[in-house]
Order: structure tokens, then sequence, then C-alpha cells
């Protein structure tokens, strides 16, 4: 089995009960900071490694590694081929910044996008306008509705009950 499903078999478990899976979401979720405080410190060297070389070198299990690596993936400018990732397998941690921060708030990780470590990659209107546009780009924004006696917006010069809006 694909480390990947193992992490997710364990992470998103039916069978645990509430009080493990919230103990193991609040342990990851302090190792996944702890990681994150560490690759901002120096965010354009890109760490690379073997799934096992990058649990080793941030000092956490290799499961939590794969959580991590699937949590950042899509943040990545290269993506690792993390469904059929073993240990061995070469990874990379070359995150694109503006991506990575909107990620995070899309996720609504404040513990994550609230680190210190962003003020010495963006300024703060800079942290402002990601944090803005990462908020809009999930809102849905409706056209104006057309009104039947309205004039039809093809501009055939009828209005639109008797033009685009007949079948409707």
């Amino acid at each position: 089995m694909a480390l990947l499903q193992e992490w997710r078999d364990v992470a998103y478990s039916q069978e645990a009960d509430k009080a493990q899976l919230q103990k193991f979401w609040t342990n990851y979720f302090l190792i996944e900071k702890g990681i994150y405080e560490k690759l901002l410190a120096n965010p354009d060297e890109v760490v690379r490694g073997t799934v096992k070389d990058l649990a080793d070198k941030f000092e956490v299990e290799v499961m939590t590694m794969v959580g991590f690596l699937d949590g950042i993936n899509d943040s990545l400018k290269v993506q690792n081929p993390i469904e059929e990732m073993d240990e061995n397998t070469e990874v990379n941690l070359g995150f694109d910044k503006e991506l990575l921060y909107k990620n995070m708030v899309d996720a609504k990780a404040d513990w994550l996008y609230e680190l210190p470590q962003w003020d010495e990659i963006f300024p703060e209107e800079k942290k402002k306008e990601l944090y803005k546009e990462q908020k809009k780009s999930g809102t849905i924004v409706k056209g104006a509705k057309i009104g039947r006696n309205d004039p039809c917006p093809c501009g055939s010069g009828k209005k639109y009950k008797h033009c685009c809006g007949r079948n409707k």
C-alpha cells in the first residue's frame, strides 16, 4: 500500500473515536507548524531528498512527513508524486510563496499564515492583499437578472421574453 493511503487511513479514520482524532490532529498541527517555521526561515532554499531523509531532517516520523507532503503539494512549483511515493521517493519542497500563503488562508490555518516568518517574506500590505485575494476567489458573484420586459442582451432590439427568453 502506498504511504499516502496509509496516512489517509489513519488521519481520516472512521473507526477512531473523536477524542483520538482530535488529539492526532492537534499533535500533527504542532509538528506541521514547526516544519513551516524552519522552511519559511529560508524561503528561497529548495529542500530536497527522499521522504525518509526529510523526515529525519525535520525530526518527524515518516508518516507525519507524508501528511506534510500531502498538505504542501498544491503549493509547490513542481508537485511531488505523492500518490505513488514510498520512503525512498525523491521529493522537493520548492514552494511558491504567494500560493502557499493563499492555500494556508484557504485552509483557514491561521496558526500557519500568521507565523512571524511571513513578516520577513511579505510586507503587511502584501499579506493583506493576498488574504483578500484568496477570500474573494471563493465568492460567487451572480450577474444582474434579466427582466422579462427588458431589451434582450443579444442586441436584437426585441424584448427578452420575445427573443432569447422565449423558451425559458
